[in-house]
Protein backbone atom coordinates (compact mmCIF):
# COMPACT_ATOMS: atom_id res chain seq x y z
CA UNK A 1 0.00 0.00 0.00
CA UNK A 2 1.60 3.54 -0.72
CA UNK A 3 2.36 5.77 1.32
CA UNK A 4 -0.43 8.64 -0.47
CA UNK A 5 -2.86 6.17 -0.03
CA UNK A 6 -2.38 5.52 3.86
CA UNK A 7 -2.36 9.06 4.80
CA UNK A 8 -5.67 9.98 2.84
CA UNK A 9 -7.35 6.43 4.05
CA UNK A 10 -8.90 8.22 7.50
CA UNK A 11 -9.74 11.33 5.61
CA UNK A 12 -11.80 9.36 3.13
CA UNK A 13 -13.47 6.75 5.41
CA UNK A 14 -13.99 9.40 8.03
CA UNK A 15 -17.90 10.17 6.91
CA UNK A 16 -18.93 6.41 7.43
CA UNK A 17 -16.52 5.22 10.00
CA UNK A 18 -18.51 8.15 12.25
CA UNK A 19 -21.92 7.00 11.12
CA UNK A 20 -23.27 3.83 10.22
CA UNK A 21 -19.79 1.62 10.06
CA UNK A 22 -18.71 2.57 13.77
CA UNK A 23 -22.05 0.64 14.79
CA UNK A 24 -21.36 -2.49 12.65
CA UNK A 25 -18.26 -2.78 14.01
CA UNK A 26 -19.17 -2.74 17.74
CA UNK A 27 -21.76 -5.20 17.16
CA UNK A 28 -19.34 -7.62 15.15
CA UNK A 29 -16.32 -7.31 17.66
CA UNK A 30 -18.59 -7.91 20.49
CA UNK A 31 -18.28 -11.49 19.70
CA UNK A 32 -14.63 -11.64 19.78
CA UNK A 33 -12.82 -13.42 22.41
CA UNK A 34 -9.58 -15.26 23.50
CA UNK A 35 -6.44 -14.19 21.91
CA UNK A 36 -8.08 -12.55 18.42
CA UNK A 37 -6.06 -12.25 15.48
CA UNK A 38 -6.80 -9.38 13.36
CA UNK A 39 -5.96 -8.84 9.54
CA UNK A 40 -5.56 -5.95 7.78
CA UNK A 41 -5.73 -3.80 10.19
CA UNK A 42 -4.57 -0.70 8.65
CA UNK A 43 -5.04 2.76 10.82
CA UNK A 44 -6.15 0.78 13.84
CA UNK A 45 -9.92 1.78 13.26
CA UNK A 46 -10.91 -1.28 14.89
CA UNK A 47 -8.62 -0.89 18.20
CA UNK A 48 -10.71 1.61 20.15
CA UNK A 49 -13.50 -1.29 19.85
CA UNK A 50 -12.00 -4.71 21.44
CA UNK A 51 -12.88 -5.67 24.85
CA UNK A 52 -11.25 -8.42 27.42
CA UNK A 53 -9.28 -9.78 25.01
CA UNK A 54 -5.75 -9.69 23.38
CA UNK A 55 -5.13 -8.78 19.98
CA UNK A 56 -2.49 -9.45 17.51
CA UNK A 57 -3.01 -7.35 14.46
CA UNK A 58 -1.30 -8.21 11.37
CA UNK A 59 -0.52 -5.11 8.30
CA UNK A 60 1.33 -5.66 5.36
CA UNK A 61 1.95 -1.74 4.85
CA UNK A 62 4.64 -0.05 6.55
CA UNK A 63 2.75 3.26 6.35
CA UNK A 64 -0.62 1.94 7.96
CA UNK A 65 1.29 0.24 10.83
CA UNK A 66 2.73 3.80 11.84
CA UNK A 67 -0.29 5.24 11.77
CA UNK A 68 -2.15 2.49 13.86
CA UNK A 69 -0.08 3.50 16.25
CA UNK A 70 -1.76 5.86 18.12
CA UNK A 71 -4.77 4.28 18.59
CA UNK A 72 -2.95 1.15 19.73
CA UNK A 73 -1.68 3.08 22.86
CA UNK A 74 -4.90 4.01 23.16
CA UNK A 75 -7.10 0.83 23.16
CA UNK A 76 -7.98 -0.52 26.35
CA UNK A 77 -6.83 -3.62 25.64
CA UNK A 78 -3.20 -4.85 24.49
CA UNK A 79 -2.39 -5.08 21.26
CA UNK A 80 0.60 -6.37 19.16
CA UNK A 81 1.00 -5.06 14.98
CA UNK A 82 2.94 -6.98 13.28
CA UNK A 83 4.07 -6.28 10.00
CA UNK A 84 2.83 -9.29 7.75
CA UNK A 85 0.96 -10.23 5.06
CA UNK A 86 -2.21 -12.57 5.34
CA UNK A 87 -1.09 -15.08 2.83
CA UNK A 88 1.59 -15.98 5.11
CA UNK A 89 0.96 -15.68 8.76
CA UNK A 90 3.97 -16.28 10.97
CA UNK A 91 2.19 -18.07 13.65
CA UNK A 92 1.95 -21.29 14.50
CA UNK A 93 -1.17 -23.73 14.04
CA UNK A 94 -3.85 -22.99 16.17
CA UNK A 95 -3.26 -20.05 17.79
CA UNK A 96 -6.45 -17.90 18.14
CA UNK A 97 -9.76 -18.29 19.29
CA UNK A 98 -10.74 -15.53 16.88
CA UNK A 99 -9.90 -13.95 13.51
CA UNK A 100 -11.47 -10.85 12.57
CA UNK A 101 -11.31 -9.41 8.97
CA UNK A 102 -13.07 -5.81 8.70
CA UNK A 103 -12.55 -3.98 5.33
CA UNK A 104 -9.45 -6.19 3.86
CA UNK A 105 -10.51 -8.98 1.68
CA UNK A 106 -11.15 -6.76 -0.66
CA UNK A 107 -7.65 -6.12 -1.29
CA UNK A 108 -5.65 -9.37 -0.56
CA UNK A 109 -4.17 -10.58 -3.61
CA UNK A 110 -4.05 -14.58 -2.99
CA UNK A 111 -7.43 -14.59 -1.21
CA UNK A 112 -7.59 -18.80 -1.58
CA UNK A 113 -3.88 -18.71 0.43
CA UNK A 114 -5.64 -16.05 3.14
CA UNK A 115 -8.59 -18.27 4.13
CA UNK A 116 -6.05 -21.40 4.25
CA UNK A 117 -3.52 -19.64 6.66
CA UNK A 118 -6.92 -18.48 8.48
CA UNK A 119 -8.03 -22.15 9.20
CA UNK A 120 -4.54 -23.16 10.29
CA UNK A 121 -4.22 -20.28 12.92
CA UNK A 122 -7.23 -20.32 14.32
CA UNK A 123 -8.77 -22.80 16.77
CA UNK A 124 -10.92 -25.97 15.38
CA UNK A 125 -13.95 -24.37 17.49
CA UNK A 126 -12.98 -21.03 17.11
CA UNK A 127 -14.62 -18.07 15.10
CA UNK A 128 -14.02 -15.96 12.28
CA UNK A 129 -15.66 -11.96 12.22
CA UNK A 130 -15.65 -10.23 9.01
CA UNK A 131 -17.64 -7.27 7.90
CA UNK A 132 -16.96 -7.05 4.10
CA UNK A 133 -18.13 -5.63 0.90
CA UNK A 134 -18.71 -7.81 -1.73
CA UNK A 135 -20.41 -8.09 -5.15
CA UNK A 136 -24.22 -7.19 -4.68
CA UNK A 137 -26.90 -9.73 -5.43
CA UNK A 138 -28.74 -6.94 -7.47
CA UNK A 139 -27.41 -8.32 -11.49
CA UNK A 140 -27.12 -4.55 -12.37
CA UNK A 141 -25.42 -3.19 -9.71
CA UNK A 142 -23.11 -6.18 -9.92
CA UNK A 143 -22.47 -5.79 -13.34
CA UNK A 144 -21.64 -2.13 -12.73
CA UNK A 145 -19.30 -3.27 -9.77
CA UNK A 146 -17.58 -5.49 -12.29
CA UNK A 147 -17.39 -2.48 -14.79
CA UNK A 148 -15.67 -0.29 -11.96
CA UNK A 149 -13.07 -2.87 -10.74
CA UNK A 150 -10.73 -2.58 -12.78
CA UNK A 151 -10.56 1.40 -12.78
CA UNK A 152 -11.29 1.38 -8.78
CA UNK A 153 -8.23 -0.87 -7.86
CA UNK A 154 -5.99 1.33 -9.70
CA UNK A 155 -6.85 4.40 -7.77
CA UNK A 156 -7.98 2.52 -4.41
CA UNK A 157 -4.66 0.65 -3.94
CA UNK A 158 -5.86 -2.80 -5.23
CA UNK A 159 -9.61 -2.58 -3.69
CA UNK A 160 -11.65 -5.32 -5.67
CA UNK A 161 -15.41 -3.93 -5.81
CA UNK A 162 -16.86 -7.16 -7.06
CA UNK A 163 -15.09 -9.68 -5.12
CA UNK A 164 -17.41 -12.87 -3.72
CA UNK A 165 -15.98 -13.16 -0.40
CA UNK A 166 -18.75 -14.65 1.61
CA UNK A 167 -19.15 -17.20 -1.44
CA UNK A 168 -15.40 -18.14 -1.16
CA UNK A 169 -15.47 -18.71 2.42
CA UNK A 170 -18.28 -21.23 2.78
CA UNK A 171 -15.75 -23.48 -0.10
CA UNK A 172 -13.18 -23.43 1.70
CA UNK A 173 -14.84 -25.19 4.27
CA UNK A 174 -16.43 -22.45 6.89
CA UNK A 175 -19.38 -22.42 8.15
CA UNK A 176 -21.64 -19.39 8.18
CA UNK A 177 -23.14 -19.02 11.36
CA UNK A 178 -24.81 -15.64 10.79
CA UNK A 179 -24.68 -12.46 8.23
CA UNK A 180 -25.87 -9.22 7.96
CA UNK A 181 -26.34 -7.15 4.50
CA UNK A 182 -26.17 -3.14 4.73
CA UNK A 183 -26.33 -0.59 2.15
CA UNK A 184 -28.55 -3.49 -0.54
CA UNK A 185 -25.83 -5.97 -0.01
CA UNK A 186 -22.96 -3.99 -0.88
CA UNK A 187 -21.83 -4.79 2.81
CA UNK A 188 -21.64 -7.84 4.84
CA UNK A 189 -20.83 -8.92 8.13
CA UNK A 190 -20.33 -12.79 8.91
CA UNK A 191 -19.86 -14.48 12.08
CA UNK A 192 -18.11 -18.23 11.21
CA UNK A 193 -17.40 -21.20 12.27
CA UNK A 194 -14.03 -22.76 11.71
CA UNK A 195 -15.27 -25.72 10.72
CA UNK A 196 -11.62 -27.68 10.75
CA UNK A 197 -11.82 -31.46 9.56
CA UNK A 198 -9.97 -33.95 11.54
Amino acid sequence: MSKTFSEWYDFFMSPLERGRFKKIRVQLLENASGRVLELGSGTGVNFPFYRDVEVTAIEPSPFMVTRSLKRKEQSPVPIEVVQAGAEQLPFPDNSFDTVVATLVFCTIPNVEAALEEIKRVCKPDGKVLMFEHVKMTQPTLAKVQEVLTPYWEKVCDGCCLDRETHVLVEKKGFYIEETKDYYKSLFKTMILKNEKKG
